[in-house]
């Protein structure tokens, strides 16, 4: 099992299981943020548990998706779905940056553009270490 805490401890999230690939987004929230995201379904294999606050952009296209962070440190801890699926999964990702840095180093990098195509990139290779150490 992977966790993550905010800075204060407040809240966490647990990810049962292979995290998989972590993916870099250069979207307007990711880069500001700096985030690293492992993705799944809300409470299936993540879970996140305290008083989370969140953050859904304003503007002209609806929302579709929320930003959890802490209220009092106000750490990013995970994005969540604002639409389930026609099965009724709501996707959501925890910021692996608020894991241990040793339980994440190696996990291989996707990078997604979040900011023009919504395309995945090819993989370059490297892995957590080398866009956090």
């Amino acid at each position: 099992m992977l966790t993550g805490t905010c800075h204060c401890g407040a809240i966490h999230w647990t990810l049962e299981g292979d995290p998989g690939s972590i993916t870099a987004c250069n979207c307007t929230l990711c880069s500001r943020y700096g985030v690293l995201w492992a993705h799944d379904y809300v409470d299936e294999r993540i879970r996140v548990a305290g008083p989370v606050s969140s953050y859904r952009r304003a503007g002209k296209d609806v929302p579709s998706l929320e930003i959890l962070f802490c209220p009092t440190c106000a750490c990013v801890l995970a994005w969540r779905g604002l639409r389930s699926s026609a099965t009724g999964r709501t996707r959501i990702a925890v910021n692996v940056r608020l894991a241990p840095p040793e339980a994440v180093a190696d996990l291989p990098i996707d990078h997604f553009d979040g900011l023009d195509t919504y395309d995945d990139l090819p993989r370059d290779g490297r892995c957590v270490r080398d866009l956090w150490f």
